[in-house]
């Protein structure tokens, strides 16, 4: 089987409010070890804005919720003609990764411009000055994920700005390309403590064991559909859905068709348990 042809085709929710017609009936759950986020909930009702945003609205996906996941936040952030933000992280000892499915944005990043197109992807450093301004007459759309960093001795993570159509994704062993992963970060660089990497499925290719470890996950899906093994459970899911999931929930996948199936995957990584919290 060949490897997925890489792609710059990703979902974005548009808003809107459904008719008054319409079953009120969606696929949403939210259980103590998983929560999905079906994206037909994705609507103008339950959107929020950010203080030094302008023109910017934005859906919260994921939050740290005490006995649940707690390591990260991830949001859908839509910027309309002429907005963004002119300092985009308030908290100095925060990390980001902005990812951008639709529109164009500009980051400056230490005085440093970057145009960011769909695919494009940028990892921000805690304590790095960014910003992130809409400068094209139509609208834009990000995921934005955010993590506390965890820095340890010898090892500091630095920003740096990419985009998918330029890296190759790694197959995963003994899958005949069926199963690939594009990998912005290097696994064995100590610095990242988190990684937000690209997953892709070939129609019918499948996670074949439920996996179960300490990684707690936020999953956005880019494009295609699954069924997706979540704690026992089945569950359908489409580009826009999202799926949260809690540290060691069993988890596996089979992808449909007719496209691949492609997520955004958040994990941390790369740390010690810390047994203190005081």
């Amino acid at each position: 089987m060949t490897q997925p042809t890489q792609t710059t085709r990703y979902y974005t929710p548009q808003g809107g409010l459904p008719g008054q017609e319409e079953l009120l009936t969606d696929r949403a759950i939210v259980t103590e070890a998983y929560t999905v986020i079906p994206r037909g909930v994705l609507r103008d009702i339950v959107t929020s804005n950010l203080p030094g945003w302008e023109k910017t609205r934005l859906w919260v996906l994921a939050r740290p919720i005490e006995g649940f996941a707690t390591t990260f936040a991830q949001y859908v952030v839509e910027v309309s003609p002429g907005g963004g933000a002119d300092r985009g992280e308030i908290e100095e000892t925060v990390q980001s990764v902005v990812f951008v499915t639709e529109g164009t944005l500009t980051l400056t990043v230490e005085g440093a411009e970057h145009v960011l197109e769909p695919g494009g992807y940028a990892y921000l450093a805690a304590g790095d000055r960014w910003s992130l301004h809409n400068r094209s007459d139509a609208k834009a759309a990000f995921q934005w994920v955010r993590k506390v960093y965890e820095p340890i001795e010898g090892h500091q993570a630095k920003t740096f700005v990419t985009r998918e159509q330029d890296i190759e994704p790694t197959p995963m062993p003994d899958t005949d390309g069926a199963w690939a992963t594009t990998r912005f970060v290097d696994p064995g660089d100590l610095a990242h403590d988190m990684h937000v990497n690209i997953v892709t499925f070939a129609p019918g290719g499948s996670i074949p064991f439920a996996e179960t470890h300490i990684m707690e996950h936020g999953l956005y899906v880019l494009e295609g559909k699954a069924v997706y093994r979540l704690n026992g459970d089945w569950v359908e899911v489409q580009e826009g859905d999202f799926m949260w999931l809690r540290a060691f929930c069993p988890q596996a996948c089979y992808a449909g068709g007719p496209k691949p199936f492609r997520y955004l995957l958040y994990k941390d990584v790369n740390r010690q348990v810390r047994l203190d919290r005081r």
